[in-house]
């Protein structure tokens, strides 16, 4: 993401440029969009025109338009973002309040104007334009017939390809219909390798199964690099590395991150981070239950007696419409950084964001013990839009 213009007043109204450089920063915007917010943006419209016979014609127009934002739909796997509100700018084309759908597009810049740009939403476009936060991962988790490809940028986690072969079983005294099968099925994973990732990019590939299917396929994948002499898999042969999964299905992902080997050698990503964090609350929970706390009453209440040292929310909880709701964990964030507390904001779109949602979406490690609370919990931490 490139920051273009900001313009942001001392009583934080105001409007930023952006332009998205690739799919990923399709998902920073949907999280900087709100109902109400004014986005200006380069859109194709279909306009009807009468010539002076009578005839009536249609085209389709290139225009800038500004909307009042109302719906918002972002695509996980397609990372395409439109944006459906009413014309605040007359134009020629399209009169005021007129509805229309923009679709962001690559490469095109857009303004986003709020009348309060709160801390989370700047550290967001903070985090998009950062080019450092782009040290990416691959991994491809694998059993016998079946391999998901998936890389694991700092803010999701993104499905490439799926790869599903049938795998005979071994018969007595026969084994060539199963040897078969299996080098078509390393020979679509090789293929979705080199197809879906971007070696100049990638730091390393995580390449993991049960038992010794991976072994099996890194095998595959050297010898046939050096019978094709195949400079991109020869020359990045050191970013693979071998992990035991317990399946080949995207949910694995989850133990491989957490994998010691794994992490020291992931140690300066995000998505690593987050699961060290998760699996650290979830220790603490089970051996010093006063020292970790979750849903959003219980943490305001450790926020407040400033017991807070790492604060973990999901990102959803951000794009909650109601302003009050969504100012009330804004202000748990900047409560917890202004006390000196750790705040780590989770992707939705990674596997540990889903697990924090399942825990109300929003969790706290503590300095010190505090004992339980016993006020019911705020339902207000259910939620997203």
């Amino acid at each position: 993401m490139k920051l273009l213009h900001k313009d942001i007043e001392k009583d934080n109204a105001g409007q930023v440029t952006l332009m998205p450089e690739e799919a990923e920063d399709m998902w920073h915007t949907y999280n900087l969009l709100q109902v109400g917010d004014s986005l200006r943006a380069s859109t194709i419209r279909k306009v009807q025109t009468e010539t002076s016979t009578g005839s009536v014609g249609s085209s389709r127009v290139r225009i800038m338009l500004t909307v009042c934002v109302e719906t918002i739909d972002f695509d996980s796997q397609a990372c395409q973002l439109r944006v459906k509100g009413t014309n605040l700018e007359e134009n020629q084309y399209v009169k005021m309040g007129a509805y229309h759908t923009i679709e962001l597009e690559l490469n095109r810049k857009f303004t986003l104007a709020k009348k309060v740009w709160d801390s989370v939403v700047l550290d967001r476009i903070e985090q998009a334009c950062d080019a450092a936060q782009k040290a990416d991962v691959a991994a491809v988790v694998m059993q016998e017939g079946l391999a998901n490809v998936v890389l694991v940028t700092p803010a999701m986690t993104l499905l490439r390809a799926k790869v599903e072969v049938t795998i005979p079983r071994k018969r007595k005294g026969s084994c060539t219909q199963h040897e078969k099968a299996l080098e078509r099925f390393y020979e679509a994973v090789m293929q979705a390798i080199l197809r879906h990732i971007n070696f100049d990019v990638v730091k390393c590939v995580l390449l993991a199964s049960p038992g010794f299917v991976k072994d099996q396929f890194i095998s595959y994948l050297y010898r046939e690099a050096v019978r094709h002499d195949n400079k991109v898999l020869l020359e990045n042969r050191a970013k693979f590395i071998l992990v035991h999964s317990s399946s080949g299905h995207k949910y694995s992902l989850k133990e491989i991150l957490s994998d010691p080997t794994v992490t020291s050698r992931l140690s300066d990503t995000k998505a690593a981070a987050e699961v060290r964090a998760l699996e650290e609350f979830y220790k603490m929970l089970q051996h010093e239950p006063d020292r970790a706390f979750y849903g959003l009453a219980h943490v305001e209440k450790a926020a407040e007696a400033l017991a807070v040292d790492a604060l973990l929310i999901s990102d959803v909880l951000f794009r909650h419409q109601e302003v009050a709701t969504r100012s009330r964990y804004v202000r748990l964030v900047d409560s917890v950084k202004d006390n000196g507390g750790m705040v780590r904001i989770f992707s939705s779109l990674h596997v540990s964001g889903e697990q924090l949602t399942q825990l109300s979406g929003v969790a706290a490690i503590l300095r010190f013990p505090i004992a339980d609370l016993s006020e019911p919990e705020d339902d207000s931490s259910s939620d997203d839009d």
